[in-house]
């Protein structure tokens, strides 16, 4: 007679053991190299440069600074917040997935806690998908939704960069014409949003037959060919969209613009800091952000500041005021995602809809 395996919830073994230690080990070690890297930021712009007018963070934050502005960010924080939850609830919806407004914003703060927190700006996502595909029969399409409104992210990061570049660059922005760094962020993002435009059109031109049989010929691919498949075909329904693809990129538009104010909302609370306009904050933020959104750190900590720093002397101001930009908006992005979490924890999780019960039979008519 076999032995009993492993009741559920209890060790599997040795192995399970150290894959545990492992990954506690290996996150001890990105939070304390995120600190040091940080610390070491803050250290090189404590004080000012001898010789310069521009002040160090430890005589910003010496004196006093505006409430106002940091208010506003955070109510536009919250306000742009919202509306990637809502983006998410629609590509959810668009694959014919039941799935709940409510449920939208319960799985997107936790998500956004865990992405404020965890290595690598992604960890909330995993979770988020994690929890979405156990609600639902088609998981690896719930999955995909999730990849998707990463992607759409970012990508639209790419768009705004783009367009805001070429208009300042249309009309002759010295800070722009004048700074090679610059035009080549410029040239970059552009590169990428005409490829992956291509790139999208060309998946157009495919008849649902052919896309069926690529997600098939995946499909044979070993361990991961099932999940290919799949998100192959979450894809293909998406390009059969545009609507909505084009609706969810608008909104990330306008969520990202308001990051964008956000940023420029922080530093503009220190009075004394030398800061670029707000039209320049549109050409750099979004550099920033994909910058520390990548930065394989919890919540890109240090990557974000040392980022915003140098595309501050891009524009020919000092580093400090982009490290303090990045520094005031992780704390109110800390903030947020704590309230965020303890208002996830009072939300119930949504029960499925119990089916609605069978018509009683029309009685017999007399013959």
């Amino acid at each position: 007679m076999n032995p009993p395996g492993p009741r559920r919830g209890t060790s599997a073994g040795p192995g399970r053991d150290s894959r545990v230690k492992s990954g506690f080990w290996k996150n001890l070690i990105q939070y304390g190299i995120g600190a040091a890297l940080l610390g070491y930021i803050v250290a090189a712009n404590w004080e000012g440069k001898p010789g310069s007018q521009t002040p160090g963070l430890g005589d910003i934050f010496a004196k006093p600074f505006h409430v106002g502005p940091l208010l506003w960010a955070g109510a536009i924080w919250i306000v742009a917040l919202f509306i990637t939850f809502v983006r998410w609830w629609i590509l959810v919806r668009a694959q014919g997935l039941p799935f709940s407004l409510y449920n939208a914003f319960r799985l997107g703060l936790v998500s956004y806690f865990f992405n404020t927190f965890l290595p690598g700006s992604v960890g909330g996502d995993i979770l988020k998908a994690v929890a979405v595909a156990r609600e639902q029969t088609r998981r690896t399409v719930a999955v995909a939704t999730v990849v998707i409104d990463r992607i759409l992210g970012l990508w639209a990061l790419a768009w705004l960069v783009m367009l805001l570049g070429g208009v300042f660059w249309a009309l002759g922005n010295p800070y722009l014409v004048n700074n090679d760094s610059l035009k080549t962020i410029v040239r970059v993002t552009t590169g990428i949003v005409v490829g992956s435009a291509v790139s999208w059109w060309l998946l157009g031109l495919l008849t649902e037959e052919r896309a069926e049989a690529i997600a098939q010929r995946l499909g044979r691919i070993p361990k991961v060919g099932g999940s290919l498949g799949e998100m192959w075909r979450a894809c293909s329904l998406y390009r059969r969209q545009p609507g909505v693809v084009a609706i969810a990129l608008a909104m990330t538009l306008v969520a990202h613009a308001g990051w964008v104010v956000i940023f420029y909302l922080c530093v503009s609370a220190f009075p004394d800091i030398e800061r670029p306009t707000l039209a320049e904050h549109f050409l750099i933020v979004p550099v920033g952000m994909t910058a520390q959104a990548l930065f394989p750190l919890p919540g890109g900590i240090g990557g974000g500041e040392a980022a915003f720093g140098w595309l501050y002397t891009r524009l020919d101001k000092p580093a400090t005021g982009g490290v303090l930009g990045c520094l005031v908006q992780r704390v109110i992005a800390w903030g947020i995602g704590l309230i965020g979490y303890i208002i996830y924890t009072r939300m119930k999780k949504e029960l499925p809809a119990a089916a609605a019960p069978a018509p009683d039979p029309a009685p017999a008519s007399a013959a």
